[in-house]
């Protein structure tokens, strides 16, 4: 007799119990959809920002391959100019002894 009258209050347990089991399944649900979302553009903006760096660092590089080149080309102009320089130097100055030989010459 006992056992009749506990079987309407397993039936009404039990089907809370599945209620409240799939009240905290939904939440559960919910709460990893949530976070899935939020890790997501986490990981978004962290992209991007990382993108950004890597561009800014591109840029700088490209900005320093640039100043190497003139001055490699800087360099390789001041070399031709003193070499020029050099050779006309030089050649003012034989110019100039052959001048000093030729009165040398013509006094003897």
């Amino acid at each position: 007799m006992l056992d009749e009258q506990d079987a309407p209050l397993n039936d009404d347990l039990r089907s809370e119990l599945d209620a409240m089991q799939e009240h905290l399944r939904r939440e559960l649900d919910t709460a990893q959809e949530d976070l899935r979302r939020y890790v997501k553009t986490r990981i978004r903006k962290s992209q991007k920002r990382t993108d950004r760096s890597i561009k800014r660092l591109d840029d700088r590089t490209t900005t320093l391959e640039k100043r190497l080149d003139d001055l490699a080309a800087e360099r390789r102009l001041a070399e031709y100019r003193i070499h020029t320089d050099t050779e006309q130097m030089l050649d003012g100055l034989l110019g100039e002894v052959r001048g000093i030989a030729d009165r040398l010459e013509g006094n003897s």
